[in-house]
């Protein structure tokens, strides 16, 4: 199928989430995942109105970003290391990676060294799974993060278990969704996003509360290499 098919088909699938749930479907924001797949693939993808991307590491993002058109905005979904926080300030509008403290102060200082401001959401390992980033979910330190200037806390991001079958990883949306909204009465302030949901699930996240899905090869297509499951499918 063409992207064009595949987008009317995911639009149709989150239209239908949100009706199951009571939502309206302007609430839900697609994040095309361009990892691996080409500058001509996301102008396609652009070409359908779609205008916000999701990069998984920096580097590919550096050299792929200067080929797209400047009216794109980026979000950076990948796990962040700390010495790439000046170029992921520099070229993401949004950081759903932050999984440390140190990481948080580091986007803090470069963000205050180039006079900005960076939106960002916590990542959370809400299965515990070892080969996983974020932080553990009895464990955030939302009043701390909260604490840094430049940093705009926006909500939670999480990437749920690998499963064939996608009901099984209900409960983890719905852990974020609920530490979503203990953190927002911690800091006494709304966080209105929660990044959750991929190609093989993002219909239940949808259903649990996602604001931002980030949906990759439903879209694109398989890429043209081999992956490991990150933040993104």
């Amino acid at each position: 199928m063409s992207i064009a098919e595949n987008f009317a088909s995911i639009q149709e699938k989150i239209r239908g989430a949100c009706e199951r749930a009571g939502r309206n479907a302007s609430e839900v924001l697609l994040l095309p995942v361009s990892k691996g797949h080409s500058a001509e693939m996301v102008a396609e993808a652009a070409g359908l109105g779609l205008r916000i991307f999701g990069e998984n590491k920096v580097q590919e993002a550096k050299a792929k970003i200067p080929m797209c058109s400047s009216r794109l905005q980026w979000h950076m979904i990948g796990h962040l290391q700390s010495n790439k926080a000046r170029d992921a300030v520099q070229l993401f509008s949004v950081i759903h990676s932050i999984d440390s403290v140190a990481l948080a102060a580091e986007v803090n200082k470069w963000a205050e060294k180039l006079s900005k401001r960076v939106p960002i959401l916590l990542e959370v390992n809400t299965a515990g799974e070892g080969s996983k980033f974020g932080f553990s979910p009895g464990n955030l330190p939302v009043e701390e993060i909260n604490k840094f200037p430049r940093l705009e806390l926006q909500g939670l991001m999480t990437v749920a278990p690998y499963t064939p079958t996608a009901e099984r990883v209900r409960p983890y949306f719905r852990k974020l969704r609920e530490l979503r909204d203990e953190c927002s009465d911690k800091i006494g302030a709304p966080l209105p996003h929660l990044s959750m949901g991929m190609s093989g699930d993002f219909e239940v996240a949808i259903e649990e509360g996602a604001t931002i899905v980030r949906i990759g090869t439903a879209l694109f297509g398989e890429r043209s290499y081999p992956t490991k499951k990150s933040a993104e499918d």
